[in-house]
């Protein structure tokens, strides 16, 4: 059920889709989640990756990730600039496959961003609809 203050109606669910192996990159990167299945309201930025409150409310975000166990994974939940949930796994050359996510309920005002960051050094599966980034608008 998408919920709605008057006539806005705010909702997004975006893949990342870059053929494979997505990092590790030698510096932090906002994930610009590219295969976008609903963007109502167009709040999210898929070239940016950057979710923009088009008004005042109450928001859920969640996010999910695949990653071979090669590679260090962790993806951060940003509100602004503020870091507000992450989930990660440790690199090991015993496992083969890692999944996480997290979720949260932000209360935004017009204009707070929210976006997904992968640090330095690590990476995340970005192919066959693995890794994504949603979001919908509460109240």
């Amino acid at each position: 059920m998408l919920f709605h203050t008057g006539k806005t109606k705010v909702a997004f669910s975006a893949l990342i889709e870059t053929g494979g192996a997505h990092g590790p990159f030698n510096k932090d990167k906002t994930l610009a989640f590219n295969k976008v299945f609903t963007n109502i309201g167009d709040a999210y930025n898929s070239c940016s990756g950057v979710f923009t409150a088009p008004v005042t409310g109450v928001y859920h975000f969640s996010f999910f990730y695949h990653a071979g166990g090669e590679h260090k994974a962790r993806l951060t939940l940003f509100k602004n600039s503020e870091m507000i949930v992450k989930s990660s796994d440790h690199q090991t050359g015993s496992d083969g496959a890692d999944n996480g996510g997290n979720a949260a309920v932000l209360q935004l005002q017009q204009g707070d961003k929210v976006y997904v960051s992968m640090p330095a050094n690590h990476h995340v599966w970005a192919a066959e609809n693995h890794t994504s980034f949603s979001g919908f608008q509460v109240c």
